[in-house]
């Protein structure tokens, strides 16, 4: 047998409060339902069958009433240690607490969203952000927090972006924003798709009109940052040669899944990514990787 440990935490990043019924469902490799059960406890343990082959690469669904449902795939099972999924719940109408995002929080993580002004017209502009545009603002947030999570060669992206570009048709979205950056910037991506932590895009000018160049993470399964050049606009900050960038966080690793799932339901629809599902996602699978809690400067409830 091997062993699962299943704990369900909210959008504030804490264990789902008591009480609660979560149904849970877990399918193995070999798509043969081995669960579907209500509980109402947030931390549980499974004992299931070991296969010592594909039927061990499990899916696990859990879902609870007034909430979106919330599962990973696939969680890979041993019968020689137990695995631990953490899965994160959020309402079906979530918002955002922006307590810990307030000005001075804001600017000391990421000086670039207010390097071209100074400090009172910087935090004027992004308080008119917070009170006004909380998914674009949730959006900036879940950008900075997952960039600040990404090790190049020398540094981080955050270490390379100099100014937040804020006006039309440049301004802060719900799913991307668009900075200027040292060009070196493009060199650290390079070097890391080489070591296989970054993949190119192909065509990126079709999904990212203007771009020139693109490179997505594929450290997980969903919601990687994807960093996308426009060599064609440039600028000198304090002297270093700058371009566009452009990053945002997509739904799916996959491109075919982001197109198919992500992009043309967008389209149809007249919706932007979510950030509230950005910031699902890539919780969940920083959780399941094993690395530091993602953790920006806001929680949903």
């Amino acid at each position: 047998m091997s062993k699962l440990r299943l704990r369900i935490f909210d959008g504030a990043r804490q264990l789902f409060a008591a009480p609660a019924e979560f149904l849970v469902r877990i399918v193995d490799g070999n798509q043969k339902q081995q669960l579907w059960q209500d509980y109402p406890q947030n931390d549980l343990t499974f004992d299931l069958p070991f296969f010592d082959n594909f039927g061990d690469n499990y899916s696990v669904l859990v879902s609870c009433s007034g909430h979106k449902q919330a599962g990973f795939v696939p969680v890979k099972l041993s019968n020689s240690y137990l695995t631990t999924l953490d899965i994160m719940l959020i309402s079906n109408d979530p918002s955002f607490n922006f307590a810990n995002a307030l000005w001075p929080a804001a600017k000391a993580a990421y000086p670039f969203i207010a390097s071209d002004v100074d400090d009172a017209a910087g935090e004027q502009r992004y308080g008119n952000l917070l009170e006004n545009s909380p998914k674009i603002l949730a959006c900036l947030l879940n950008l900075g927090e997952a960039m600040s999570q990404i090790a190049l060669s020398q540094g981080g992206p955050l270490d390379y972006i100099k100014q937040l570009l804020w006006s039309p048709p440049y301004a802060p979205a719900q799913d991307r924003f668009f900075g200027w950056c040292d060009v070196a910037l493009i060199d650290q991506v390079k070097i890391a798709a080489a070591a296989g932590k970054f993949a190119v895009e192909v065509d990126p000018g079709l999904l990212h009109p203007g771009a020139t160049s693109s490179w997505k993470q594929i450290q997980f399964g969903e919601a990687n940052v994807q960093l996308t050049f426009h060599e064609g606009e440039k600028k000198t900050i304090n002297g270093v040669n700058c371009v566009m960038v452009e990053p945002d966080i997509d739904y799916y690793r996959d491109s075919a899944a982001h197109i198919l799932l992500e992009v043309l339901p967008n389209a149809l629809t007249h919706t932007l990514t979510d950030p509230a599902e950005v910031y699902v996602l890539r919780w969940i699978a920083g959780q399941t990787a094993g690395i530091p809690e993602f953790r920006p400067l806001y929680t949903i409830v």
